[in-house]
């Protein structure tokens, strides 16, 4: 016996639905589940790749597909691609709860990583474990924003976290030279971005070695090519000033 499959039913497992209104009606595309957030962020540029099917729904479950008519009074037009591409854009991925709270907690995890990356204890200039940093989080009550970059949260933690630890961004280590004409007025306009000079060398130039927050590398970098017209430079001699060994409570 054969079962008849009405034309307007297409049926799809294992996946992605992203979801849009408009004009009063419901749109679904059927995406693959890991590809969805690709595209959105750039990674992925191939449209194929991340759509199962060049076909919209009005329930991707039932397999049931739009109407040309509702397409073009919702879209202004019935190309399927190209709505697809809007609907990818600017639709609502849909989760089960379970997904989501397994995304929120890599988030989490994600975050603390990130953190513990990038952070110290000042006192010590030892570095905090990831397990150290989710914990610190989860006593802040730290709630995941799942719509917002996992590095942007990480800044918001870190600046969360200084209330209640001594925890601060790990210093980067620079050393600059600059010409002997500008080189002393310049460093006045440098010394409020420095947090510690740890050699200075005056000669037919001045040479410094210090370290600053590396939240404040792109302000001293323009302000040395800016002032010495390109003649200074300037070098990175460490990405974070730590301590061997990691930070932990007592």
């Amino acid at each position: 016996m054969s079962i008849f499959t009405p034309t307007n039913q297409i049926r799809l497992t294992n996946v992605a639905v992203v979801r849009t209104r408009r004009a009063g009606k419901r749109f679904e595309i059927a995406c693959y589940r890991n590809k969805v957030m690709g595209w959105r962020s750039g990674v992925e540029k191939d449209i194929d790749e991340v759509l199962q099917t060049n076909t919209v729904f009005v329930n991707v479950s039932k397999g049931q597909v739009a109407k040309k008519e509702d397409l073009v009074k919702a879209f202004g037009t019935d190309d399927q691609t190209e709505i697809c591409k809007m609907i990818l854009t600017k639709g609502e991925l849909q989760v089960s709860d379970k997904e989501r709270h397994t995304q929120l907690e890599q988030m989490f995890r994600d975050i603390a990583t990130i953190v513990a990356e990038k952070c110290v204890n000042p006192e010590t200039k030892r570095p905090y474990t990831v397990i150290l940093i989710e914990r610190a989080m989860k006593d802040i009550h730290y709630s995941v924003k799942p719509n917002r970059s996992t590095k942007q949260q990480a800044l918001e933690v870190i600046r969360q976290l200084k209330e209640t630890m001594q925890i601060e961004r790990a210093h980067m280590r620079l050393r600059f030279i600059l010409p002997a004409k500008e080189g002393k007025k310049l460093k006045e306009k440098l010394k409020p971005l420095i947090k510690v000079i740890e050699s200075e060398d005056f000669d037919e130039q001045l040479e410094i070695v210090c370290l600053i927050d590396p939240g404040c590398f792109r302000e001293i970098d323009e302000l040395i090519r800016c002032e010495t017209k390109g003649k200074g430079s300037l070098e990175v001699l460490s990405l974070k000033d730590v301590e061997e060994g990691d930070e932990k409570f007592e």
